[in-house]
């Protein structure tokens, strides 16, 4: 009995090794590429979706994922960072630190790609509720008048307005600032339609389309001033 599976496996051995390694790169290139599987590593963009409304985020996770992912070998060089991202609900969050699980199915995906592993694991984050203050605008003054020509009167409008942000980040003592007005090129009153500067990055205006305007009175040398030709009237 040992002899005859002897006989099977080494006579003409030479000849049964070729014919399998034959058969091997056959089937290697028969084989329909959708049933051959390769794994890939990938570094994802890691999108937040559905901050509350009436929250901040204020420590944010990293903006990127790494994941292996499985697919066809058809499909496997289609995949990249540009059709795969990670999303972060965040609709469920509460204030304070959060700790996330990161899961398959917050992966997105194209179909018939599994998602072997993430890393990091989980994330970390912290929100805050939003807080909404008044602040003082001021108007943001540079350059000097010509010669001859006087400045008798600023007026910004409104003189307030709404900005809102992380409770941490909201101070009283903050001032919003008009884009800058170069007082060299004006020779005339004018009425100026500006942008507003913010105090700090975290902050942000309750209206985002919102400009201010700002009235500027001058008085050129030989002018009356306008404020003793009121008086007149």
């Amino acid at each position: 009995m040992k002899r005859i599976i002897r006989n099977i496996f080494l006579k003409n051995w030479g000849i049964k090794l070729f014919s399998f390694i034959l058969a091997l790169i056959l089937w290697l290139i028969l084989i329909p590429e959708e049933r051959v599987f390769s794994e890939k590593n990938l570094t994802v963009p890691l999108e937040i979706h559905n901050i509350p409304s009436i929250m901040e985020l204020v420590e944010k996770p990293l903006s990127t994922v790494d994941i292996k992912i499985r697919a066809s070998n058809r499909l496997i060089n289609e995949i990249s960072s540009a059709n795969v991202h990670a999303v972060l609900d965040l609709k469920d969050a509460f204030v304070g630190r959060n700790d996330i699980p990161l899961k398959k199915e917050m992966i997105s995906i194209p179909v018939g790609v599994e998602v072997k592993d993430i890393n990091p694991s989980q994330v970390q984050l912290r929100l805050e509720m939003t807080k909404e203050i008044m602040l003082d605008v001021e108007a943001n003054l540079i350059g000097k008048m010509q010669e001859g020509f006087t400045l008798e009167k600023i007026e910004v409008i409104p003189a307030q307005v709404a900005v809102k942000g992380p409770e941490s980040k909201i101070n009283k003592k903050y001032k919003l600032r008009t884009s800058p007005i170069d007082l060299s090129l004006l020779t005339k009153s004018s009425e100026l339609e500006t942008d507003l500067i913010l105090p700090n990055p975290d902050l942000k205006l309750s209206s985002p389309e919102l400009k201010v305007k700002v009235r500027i009175v001058i008085q050129g040398q030989g002018e009356e001033n306008p404020q003793e030709k009121n008086n007149k009237k």
